[in-house]
């Protein structure tokens, strides 16, 4: 289904299905003409149904679109719910029961609408709880025990607690911490070209580099394809790999085009939604600490940090930031992406975020204040 889009003017039975969804949501009139015809005001609902749901807002419906379209049709009770390794339950229910198991006070990780083995962890353990057979699956009993019972945590969002709690306990020092780099595009694809540059290279220099100075600080690090690779994994296969590594922080690299070469500037995305409790509390901190340093050491435009529900930063079990170095069609913002030198300030400031998410408060230096050799030797 990668290749599924439709657009303004189409028409036929998908268009009729899509109508469908998207009056259900209470974002198309269903009074509106032209039942089966993709038009503008078709595109308009889409395109807030993108920006709802953390989706680039194109007003297209892609296959991402067109799945987390699906999703949105479930509420709580719909359907049984249960882990299915290998092709897990997605959709608006599951969030719904994450977020009801998190107010009970059982550990389901991020609320991302995916039901995976930590969701299924923490219903088995509300089952035993109340004395429900512990078998994983929530079906009619299980609807009936969360509708009756009233949350425990009150106050703020559970699993946001429970991962900066988490992040106090590792402890600030860098040695031994465990960070995913993941250089975007890779083999046949390239990525965005413009001005004499090639997307997926200067990504893949740019993760070398930062590879290099956070190993010499003591952190594991692993890319999730090398230079040269044969191919480009996609972000199911990249957020796979990073989760298998147990990798404490993920950042992904790449740099941006625009038809306008007036387009410039750096920006950051992070796990997340306009629906409140989605974001990722670390992602969001990650992604402000690497714009703020970037914008603070570089003369890049800022674009600030923006949550997202890309694959990439929703299946993958740890803080992941996705960074958006510049727009390759811009002539100034080419030029710095084509300097070694510019590329080795933005590996400093990527990797003092890194470290500036272990410091506490009150051991915090000011934005674009720690250099490398600050990390190497404290």
């Amino acid at each position: 289904m990668t290749s599924l889009r439709y657009q303004l003017g189409d028409t036929g039975p998908a268009i009729a299905e899509i109508r469908s969804k998207l009056t259900q949501l209470g974002l198309l009139d269903d009074t509106a003409p032209g039942p089966s015809t993709f038009d503008e005001d078709v595109a308009q609902a889409v395109r807030q149904f993108q920006q709802e749901r953390g989706l680039t807002a194109t007003g297209i419906v892609d296959a991402t679109t067109y799945r987390v379209l699906d999703e949105a049709r479930w509420r709580l009770g719909d359907r049984l719910l249960s882990y299915v390794v290998g092709n897990p339950q997605a959709g608006d229910d599951v969030i719904a029961l994450q977020r009801r198991l998190s107010e009970l006070g059982f550990d389901v990780g991020r609320v991302d609408g995916v039901f995976g083995s930590r969701t299924g962890d923490a219903l088995r353990e509300f089952q035993r709880n109340i004395g429900l057979p512990a078998d994983g699956t929530c079906g009619p009993s299980t609807f009936k025990a969360l509708g009756r019972l009233a949350p425990i945590v009150t106050g703020g969002r559970p699993e946001s607690l429970r991962a900066v709690e988490a992040l106090r306990q590792a402890g600030k020092r860098l040695p031994g911490k465990v960070v995913v780099i993941d250089p975007g595009h890779g083999g046949p694809d390239r990525g965005h070209r413009a001005n004499g540059l090639d997307e997926a290279a200067v990504v893949e220099d740019l993760a070398a580099r930062i590879e290099g100075r956070l190993t010499a600080t003591g952190v594991q690090t692993y890319l999730t394809r090398g230079p040269g690779a044969d191919a480009s994994p996609s972000e199911a296969e990249r957020a796979a790999f990073a989760n298998d590594s147990g990798a404490n922080l993920l950042i992904s690299l790449h740099v941006d085009s625009h038809p306008n070469p007036d387009a410039a500037g750096v920006a950051t995305y992070f796990y997340g939604s306009r629906e409140p409790g989605t974001a990722s509390a670390i992602g969001e901190q990650f992604a402000g600490l690497v714009q703020r340093e970037i914008v603070a050491r570089t003369d890049l435009v800022d674009c600030r940090a923006h949550p997202k529900t890309w694959d990439l930063l929703r299946h993958t079990r740890m803080a992941a930031v996705r960074v958006e170095l510049g727009y390759i069609t811009n002539d100034g913002d080419a030029a710095r992406l084509a300097d070694p030198d510019f590329r080795d300030v933005v590996a400093e400031a990527i990797v003092v975020a890194i470290q500036r998410v272990y410091l506490p408060s009150g051991e915090d230096a000011a934005t674009g204040a720690l250099r490398f050799h600050d990390l190497a030797t404290g």
